[in-house]
């Protein structure tokens, strides 16, 4: 007897559909380069959030002048304009550390228009060889400035990845890493027209353009996730392995970037005779090693490998720990007793992120500069 067409039909069906679901899907193709398409109009708040951060550094700036003083207000105004505004998308625990009195826009303000000499603490802190300190050795520019690269724009991005992602939000997560489509792997606006920014641009000076860097691993995970979100849903696990890699190197960048200032204070402190504009330099380093730092405490654990218990050990190495008096002064004064805390402070990230001797090494220079790209 022979079955009914509709039965064999059905059958038929169903046989496709189990052959269909074991066939493996295909490869994602990645693209060599980045598709910017719409990455302009895709940005606009990213470029804003970066331009109000450019504004309110370039008012502490002002204080390095001798003479200059800085005001509060000033600061704070920068801080709470715009929508979003630098304040409202930032860590709570950062926006505490900014605000009040002796939070970091108050001791900058308190230290301009004065002088500083390294020694015992007097004062409130002054300009010593074309940086502004606290009388404690602290440069509060650099915690207002660096600290908001992980409180604010590294914050906004899990934020971003806190929604949906579409091809809009690649895009933005690309412009406030401070690169763009091109991927220069360079901050120099002397070789590019649009050259790196922020995050990007120290990625590109701890890269040596030889296709194995963090910056590169950074562009070819752009490049995957923007090719997995348009493959679409099926393409889920790509878009997660690229988010993965994304978040990691980002936070080894910064990492990596902690690790060369703290290579170029020891290099000056420890030679012979520094003068006073290597000293502040050294010190200068030293701050913007605090600021890229202590920018990342409190943001969720999900997002980042360091924790915050670490971050509060690397602090107290750096003599700022996050509450107490800060002792930076002394890396000048008794260089032979503290510099070594420098090295400590190497060891720790090198352990935590899985640097090679190899990396730490290349991490002493600025690869940008010594290859004059």
């Amino acid at each position: 007897m022979k079955k009914p067409i509709y039965v064999l039909a059905i059958l038929s069906t169903l046989l496709l559909a189990s052959c269909n679901e074991d066939e493996p899907k295909a490869p994602l193709v990645i693209p060599t380069e980045y598709d910017g398409t719409a990455f302009a109009d895709n940005t606009i708040t990213q470029n804003s959030i970066l331009a109000a951060l450019a504004a309110q550094v370039n008012e502490a700036k002002k204080g390095r002048t001798p003479g200059t003083g800085v005001t509060v207000s000033s600061l704070q105004n920068l801080y709470a304009a715009g929508t979003p505004s630098l304040k409202t998308i930032s860590t709570t625990y950062f926006v505490e550390k900014m605000e009040g009195t002796n939070g970091y826009m108050d001791e900058l303000a308190k230290a301009s228009a004065g002088t500083y000499t390294p020694g015992t603490p007097t004062g409130q802190g002054g300009t010593y060889g074309g940086y502004l300190f606290d009388e404690n050795g602290l440069e509060f520019e650099q915690l207002i400035d660096k600290g908001q690269y992980g409180a604010v724009l590294y914050k906004h991005a899990t934020a971003l990845l806190a929604g949906e992602i579409t091809a809009a939000t690649v895009d933005q997560l690309v412009a406030i890493v401070g690169a763009n489509p091109s991927f220069p792997n360079t901050g120099n606006a002397a070789t590019t027209a649009t050259p790196d920014k922020y995050m990007a641009n120290y990625g590109a000076r701890r890269d040596k353009a030889d296709g194995k860097g963090l910056y590169t691993q950074l562009k070819n995970a752009f490049l995957k996730l923007q090719a997995a979100v348009k493959a679409g849903d099926l393409y889920k696990q790509e878009q997660q392995e690229a988010i993965d890699t994304i978040l990691l190197t980002w936070e080894k960048i910064n990492a990596g970037t902690i690790i060369n200032y703290c290579h170029v204070a020891t290099a000056t402190l420890s030679s012979t005779n520094p003068t006073d504009a290597q000293k502040a330099s050294a010190l200068h380093a030293i701050g913007e090693s605090i600021g890229f730092t202590h920018g990342w405490q409190t943001i969720p654990q999900q997002y980042k490998k360091i924790t915050d218990t670490q971050i509060d050990e690397v602090l107290v190495l750096f003599n700022a720990p996050a509450t107490g008096t800060p002792t930076c002064y002394t890396f000048v004064t008794d260089a032979v007793t503290e510099l070594p805390k420098l090295q400590q402070v190497i060891a720790k990230l090198k352990a935590l992120y899985g640097f090679t001797d190899a990396e730490i090494e290349d991490f002493k220079s600025n690869w940008v500069s010594v290859q004059g790209r």
